[in-house]
């Protein structure tokens, strides 16, 4: 289990990301705009490093539902590897089987 502040943390950076990704979008749109000025560019980097840090997308970690764990954790089902395997073996995935052949 992780600790609880780096979970609460955590989904504090993804409600920062969320509230700022418009604004964000818009930036990287001026910067990446090849019609734009080097001063317009040179403002939205300035406007863009003015944004809170965790407003990048990049700093948001994915964890496990269940636990917290941040490593080893399926993107598809948004388990660790170790919540995946209990429940999978418990049958309360559903389409997920144990191979055997």
């Amino acid at each position: 289990m992780a600790k609880i502040s780096k979970v609460v943390k955590n989904e504090m950076r993804k409600k920062t990301v969320a509230q700022f990704a418009e604004r964000r979008a818009e930036l990287k749109k001026a910067i990446n705009n090849p019609n734009s000025t080097p001063e317009e560019v040179d403002a939205a980097v300035a406007k863009l490093q003015k944004l809170p840090r965790n407003s990048s997308p990049i700093r948001v970690r994915n964890r496990c539902s269940q636990t917290g764990r941040s490593r080893g954790t399926l993107r598809k089902f948004g388990l660790s590897r170790n919540a995946f395997r209990e429940l999978a073996l418990q049958g309360q995935i559903p389409g997920v089987v144990k191979s055997s052949w």
